[in-house]
């Protein structure tokens, strides 16, 4: 806890102190952070945006001044004797000063809304990005209803059911000095959109008290809004909760506070402070408590639910004040300490350690017959099919489907911004002309046929994207990782036909509900690298928020000089690939700026290869200055960890050999190397990084997804039949939002990159199995393509080892 006015009337104190109260032992304990000092302050704002992380905003200073627009952060990583405030750097403009606003961290966003700028009531929203540096305050342009400008409010971030991700505030005082009973939802929308949605409330029931100075926290999908004051002096307040999967209000006893704070700790809601209104005048260092199961009792549905979200909450009494310790805030008697026992279930704890209750709350559900609909009902935008408008799917796919608007919904306002638009026009013909996962057939020609002036601008517009990425990106669930496609574009499409793709196409596309992820590695050996390069190019362009491209060991111009690709170039574009202004030379100049690592959920390392044995941090990846190209012979750190991350190989079980040849990874021609790393090694990096497991791509794998013997690494490849000879399988693997990971594998047997071109150009199964260009282009007359792969021009890499049977 951080600042706020302490004292009595007239005699009020603006403090800065910094405070820690330990629920488990019930004691205040005044911390002395070393760093930059935030000024004393009241009325601001602030929230975690991680564990033992703390950020505020604003705030006012006494006298009419309001604090500086810095943003600071507490860092309690290090232990509280060596916690530290920091001055976020910032660059650009602010939301500037204010006070009686909010501070709401959706992760990776801090939002700030509302409050006072000094002289007005405002609506404003700004929004800061914590992943991307640097730094920088974006104010909001939200498009349709807005709430109306208001100060002491209150907001949170629910984080289940309908509401999902959105920052939801209540009530407030607006310009008129009148308090407010509405509720808005912040939303933003995976292709970047932000906009408000007035919540309903149920015309069944009375409406929420209109109060300022409140305070709200989420439990589950239940806002629960604690204490505030109203326009009438000495007004009763209730103690209201809404939920926002059934828009219903309920009512319980009030808890009289305002200008307060709250926490919940399982069902127990804790509130600290403010003033109360039999002294409004003076404000309390009391902390007061309420057993939400209690408050529930008289409402079945709310009791059941609390029940489901805290199947071992305690049962501590009603409503009461708490006995604190420490530090000059609380009281000095003994009280009890709140415990876990052996159970893990909630007990009372006496001062001799011992369990004065072991009682717990039995789930209302447990034990009874549930019944689930397999289907559910979802209904789309009058744009679409008019006998379409309402369809049932089944209830394992909701989740592709978008969370508020139908898969096909196009928002009007959507290319008001010029940039949006210039960025629809410029990838719009490549995506139609590409993205065709049922349609797509190779050119009869070979001829890459769009504007050599087009295909320069979409490649300098995305070099200009990556120039803004870090070099690890920091990602979240849900999502689909593609290992190495190699230019085999067909396969990329059955991939999209077979489990959808990144696109808004009602029924086909799946962009709303996924991110998506290739770790490299997209060109070289197939015969459509420049298909594969510019669809994904264009993909990134229109959802540069949503598809994440990483680069691979062949997103490099020393190796698809040799490997294909500058082959591609000259026979399918007819140019010049030693000319630096060549299509050729341009793409090499953009793989310099591509990000090299992603980490999604803080746990899961995605990266084209491996961690080799320089890297010892993932800190170290997302220093490594861009753009850069990979040296064979590295000089620095940085140089070392980039080769390991496109190069190195594991050593995961007996059966591998430090000294098994390497003939054919000597792409360089030079005798040099990446090392590989063994399980040891990878199991301390993981350790020391906090890391769960890590996915790569690099080698083929026989079942196009192989775990590691230990679960913590995995290689994938998305290219089936790999050079016409492996006879591997193909896989993506996705990612859902609780972290699981589920591949999707397309075998071998059943669908071959080369034998899916031979049906989409009608000729059936193809002739052989080394060229994937057989069938009906062997028969053209006058056709460009040899009937030789340039990519083999230099020999592929086998099959990684099968950690189980020691085969390749």
């Amino acid at each position: 806890m951080f600042g706020g006015a302490t004292g009595d009337t007239g005699k009020y104190t603006i403090t800065g102190d910094t405070y820690l109260f330990e629920c488990p032992s019930r004691k205040w304990k005044r911390l002395e952070p070393k760093g930059s000092q935030p000024t004393q302050r009241a009325a601001h704002a602030a929230t975690s945006v991680e564990m033992l992380q703390l950020v505020i905003y604003g705030g006012a200073t006494g006298g009419g001044g309001l604090a500086p627009d810095d943003l600071y952060l507490l860092d309690l990583r290090s232990g509280e004797e060596e916690c530290n405030w920091i001055v976020v750097p910032v660059v650009g403009t602010t939301p500037g000063r204010r006070y009686g606003h909010s501070l709401v961290f959706s992760k990776p966003y801090l939002l700030v809304f509302g409050g006072n700028t000094g002289n007005d009531a405002v609506n404003d929203v700004w929004c800061l990005n914590v992943e991307k540096a640097p730094f920088f305050w974006v104010k909001l342009e939200c498009k349709g209803d807005l709430p109306p400008v208001r100060v002491y409010h209150s907001a949170a971030l629910c984080a289940t059911g309908t509401a999902n991700g959105m920052m939801v505030t209540f009530g407030g005082r607006t310009a008129d000095q009148s308090a407010l009973n509405d509720t808005w939802g912040l939303r933003r929308h995976r292709d970047g959109r932000w906009d408000w949605v007035k919540a309903p409330y149920k015309p069944t029931n009375e409406p929420p008290t209109a109060r300022y100075q409140h305070s709200t926290i989420f439990l589950g999908s239940l806002m629960l809004v604690v204490g505030g004051r109203t326009n009438n002096v000495g007004e009763s307040v209730p103690f209201e909760v809404y939920d926002a999967d059934s828009s219903e209000w309920s009512r319980f006893p009030s808890i009289q506070r305002f200008r307060h704070a709250c926490w919940t700790l399982d069902n127990i809601l804790f509130v600290y402070g403010g003033f109360e209104q039999e002294s409004p005048n003076i404000p309390t260092e009391t902390i007061a408590k309420a057993d939400l199961s209690k408050y529930f009792q008289s409402n079945a549905y709310l009791s059941k639910y609390l029940a489901s979200i805290q199947p071992n909450s305690g049962t501590t009494g009603g409503y009461g004040k708490v006995d604190q310790q420490g530090s000059q805030l609380g009281g000095t008697g003994k009280g009890t300490t709140l415990g876990m026992n052996s159970d893990n279930m909630m007990a009372i704890e006496g001062q001799d350690g011992k369990n004065m209750t072991n009682k717990t709350i039995t789930n209302p559900f447990m034990n009874k017959t549930v019944r689930l609909s397999d289907q559910a009902v979802i209904s789309y935008t009058p744009d679409e099919d008019p006998n379409n408008l309402i369809k049932m799917i089944p209830i394992n796919k909701l989740e592709e489907e978008s969370k508020k608007l139908g898969a096909g919904f196009q928002d009007p306002n959507r290319n008001a911004n010029q940039t949006a638009l210039y960025y629809e026009n410029l990838s719009a013909p490549f995506i139609s002309s590409l993205l065709l996962p049922r349609d797509w057939y190779p050119p009869s020609d070979y001829k890459f046929t769009f504007k050599r002036d087009t295909m320069i601008k979409l490649i300098e517009e995305v070099q200009k994207i990556f120039e803004q990425t870090p070099s690890l990106l920091r990602l979240r669930p849900p999502m689909k990782i593609f290992g190495s496609i190699h230019g085999q574009f067909a396969g990329l499409m059955k991939f999209f036909e077979l489990f959808k793709s990144p696109s808004e196409v009602h029924n086909e596309g799946d962009i709303e509900g996924f991110d998506y992820l290739f770790l490299g590695n997209y060109v070289d050996r197939g015969k459509y690298s420049l298909e594969t390069i510019f669809l994904l190019l264009a993909l990134k362009l229109k959802y540069p928020d949503q598809l994440h491209l990483l680069r691979g060991a062949h997103e490099d111009r020393k190796v698809n000089k040799l490997c294909g690709f500058a082959e591609e170039c000259e026979k399918r574009l007819g140019e010049d690939i030693n000319d630096p202004g060549s299509i050729y030379q341009r793409l090499n100049k953009l793989f310099d700026y591509m990000p090299l690592a992603a980490l999604v959920a803080d746990k899961l390392l995605c990266v084209h290869s491996g961690i080799g044995n320089t890297l010892k941090s993932i800190q170290e990846i997302d220093n490594i200055y861009r753009p850069t190209e990979v040296v064979k012979e590295p000089s620095t750190s940085a140089q070392s960890i980039l080769l390991d991350l496109m190069w190195s190989d594991p050593l995961l079980s007996e059966n591998e050999n430090l000294s098994m040849s390497e003939e054919k990874r000597d792409i360089f021609g030079s005798n040099l190397i990446p090392q590989k790393f063994t399980q040891d090694r990878l199991s301390k990096f993981m350790k020391d990084n906090n890391l769960h497991m890590i996915i790569r791509s690099h080698e083929i794998v026989q079942e196009g997804f192989e775990p590691s013997p230990s679960g913590n690494f995995a290689t994938i490849t998305s290219v089936t039949d790999y050079m016409g000879k492996y006879q591997n399988a193909a896989a993506i693997a996705i990612i859902r939002k609780n972290n699981e990971i589920q591949p999707r594998i397309i075998n071998t047997q059943l669908n071959s990159m080369e034998d899916e071109i031979a049906k989409r150009a009608g000729m059936g199964k193809s002739m052989g199995g080394n060229n994937m260009t057989q069938g009906r282009y062997n028969n053209m007359q006058g056709s460009k393509m040899d009937t030789e792969d340039p990519s083999k021009k230099r020999p592929a890499t086998p099959p990684r080892m099968n950690t189980k049977t020691g085969k390749k």
